[in-house]
């Protein structure tokens, strides 16, 4: 089959779910330009700052929510079942279910003043839901801290070309967001500028390799996590994901060019097989893909950082629901790299046991964009995906910070920082995170699932219809404890009995079951007070 033509289908989908299927949930959360958003009514010059126009803005929520993850779960889903399935999952979750968990999550963030997914399902649900949720989710971040730093340093040590770039553009961005904030230059010629600077550390890196041991460079992104975490968001955070936002664009936009130019034909079967030595394809390949068609760490960027930089409503479908269509293009173009690089016949899931996916996407990616970017294409495409790595590595950290001060009334940030990255220096260290990992798909699925709940009773609370949200959520409740299921049958089992998993595993599911039944309980009360509303009319 021809790639172009999944492109054209892709992007047709796409354009036809940003234009109309977004505008219903503009409507359903009555979206309201003139209403002032959080960045204005509760500016600190620290966390709630406006940015400087909603392009900055989408970078960095771009950048912060496209990590590994839209490249990797969907290179091994199309190596185990298919590039068909993985492609579906992708264009019809990110549409139906992606989109809306997004965008809702950002706005709804945005109504109660900048308040964290957490925070409003203490509001909509009850306090020990809230509790039981954050305590969850902050674990689940420091294992990202952890993970991502890990998989950040471990391309440094394998791939010294990149350090320069990666490293170098913080300083860059240090004054870029000095120079769009204090000293008000034009934001064409400060971008223009960074994009140059960003440019000229690419060149350098190539030709001035930096070696170093993998301790050594998980100090520095440690360290460089504790400062991205507690400096004012215009001066680190903000600027840096804004400007890698732009190599992201700048490869995914020559990887499509590519495609446009060179009509690789995909030489890989559509379907392997329903089931694997991973799982059956249903749960599985939902849990697998994760982040290219919905992630419930969406949910905590759009309303942790996101919403409270957001200068004006009218924003949060470009940034929300467009940020989570750009992540599908991601995806799409992480599947199509896959399925153009084997032919049939070879053993799929042998070649992903001797390889991981991110040498599988670069080879891939270089093949498809070569008629743009000659022999640099597989450089470019593991330079852009650090990025992401690098980009999720440093919001995470800021908002496991958010989480700590409201979880343990720790109100001095640098104090609740640095027991982030001691609990996540302890992990990455020590190998410890890898034991957790294979279930993190699961509970990055199961955060979307209840994030999805919060915003039903959000909407029920308000009157509102709840047929966009709450579909999608007894979806993923339903696909991730499932797979949570097979996970415990899996860690039982003699030949790979792990207890350490099989206690996260039972954790997971009781932390589903605790949510449903908080969450059932809500609307059932709202139900009847409806009711009892109607009757005294």
């Amino acid at each position: 089959m021809n790639s172009l033509i999944i492109v054209i289908i892709t992007l047709v989908l796409f354009f036809w779910a940003y234009r109309f299927y977004a505008k219903k949930l503009e409507a359903l959360w009555q979206i309201d330009p003139k209403r002032s958003t959080p960045a204005f009514s509760k500016y600190d010059s620290m966390d709630y700052i406006p940015a400087k126009n909603w392009l900055v803005l989408f970078g960095h929520h771009f950048a912060s929510i496209a990590g590994a993850g839209p490249i990797i779960g969907p290179v091994i889903a199309v190596m185990l079942w298919g590039w068909l399935p993985a492609l579906l999952w992708v264009v019809l979750g990110t549409i139906f279910i992606g989109g809306v968990h997004d965008f809702g999550s950002l706005i709804t963030s945005v109504r109660e003043g900048g308040s964290s997914i957490a925070d409003i399902a203490q509001h909509v649900i009850s306090k020990r839901a809230k509790i039981i949720f954050s305590l969850f989710v902050w674990l689940a971040l420091i294992l990202v801290v952890a993970v991502f730093a890990y998989l950040c340093a471990d391309t440094f040590v394998k791939e010294p070309k990149i350090v320069l770039p990666s490293l170098g553009l913080i300083p860059v961005a240090m004054i870029i967001g000095y120079l769009l904030y204090h000293l008000r230059v034009n934001s064409v010629l400060a971008t223009i500028l960074g994009l140059v600077s960003l440019t000229g550390l690419i060149y350098l890196g190539n030709i001035l390799p930096i070696n170093g041991s993998l301790n050594v460079w998980l100090l520095v992104l440690l360290v460089y996590c504790f400062f991205a975490s507690v400096l004012p968001v215009n001066i680190l955070l903000q600027p840096r994901d804004y400007l890698s936002s732009f190599l992201l664009f700048f490869g995914v936009g020559a990887g499509y060019m590519g495609l446009l130019l060179s009509r690789p034909v995909i030489t890989m079967p559509a379907y392997h097989k329903f089931s694997t030595t991973e799982g059956y394809l249903w749960p599985m390949l939902f849990v697998t893909v994760a982040c290219g068609a919905i992630s419930g760490f969406h949910a905590l960027i759009a309303s942790g950082t996101s919403s409270k930089q957001i200068a004006n409503e009218r924003h949060a479908k470009r940034i929300g629901y467009g940020g989570m269509v750009a992540e599908g293009l991601v995806a799409v173009l992480a599947i199509i790299a896959t399925a153009t690089l084997f032919k049939r016949g070879e053993d799929f899931s042998t070649i992903l046991k001797t390889t991981t996916p991110i040498p599988i996407f670069g080879k891939g990616y270089g093949l498809i964009s070569r008629s743009i970017l000659g022999n640099y294409g597989s450089f470019i495409a593991i330079t852009i995906l650090n990025a992401f790595i690098l980009t999720t590595l440093d919001t995470a950290t800021r908002i496991s910070r958010y989480l700590t001060e409201e979880l343990f009334r720790i109100k001095n940030r640098y104090l609740s920082t640095l027991l982030i990255i001691i609990l996540s220096a302890a992990l990455a260290f020590s190998g410890k995170w890898n034991k957790i990992w294979p279930v993190f798909g699961a509970s990055n699925q199961l955060v979307a699932a209840l994030a999805l709940f919060v915003l039903s009773c959000w909407l029920l609370s308000k009157n509102k219809t709840t047929k966009f949200t709450l579909a999608p959520a007894f979806f993923m409740l339903i696909t991730t404890v499932i797979a949570l299921v097979f996970q415990v049958v899996k860690y039982t089992n003699p030949k790979s009995k792990d207890n350490v998993l099989l206690a996260v595993v039972i954790f997971l599911i009781a932390l589903a079951g605790f949510m449903v039944y908080e969450v059932i309980s809500v609307f059932i009360r709202l139900r009847a007070d409806s009711a009892t509303a109607d009757v005294t009319r």
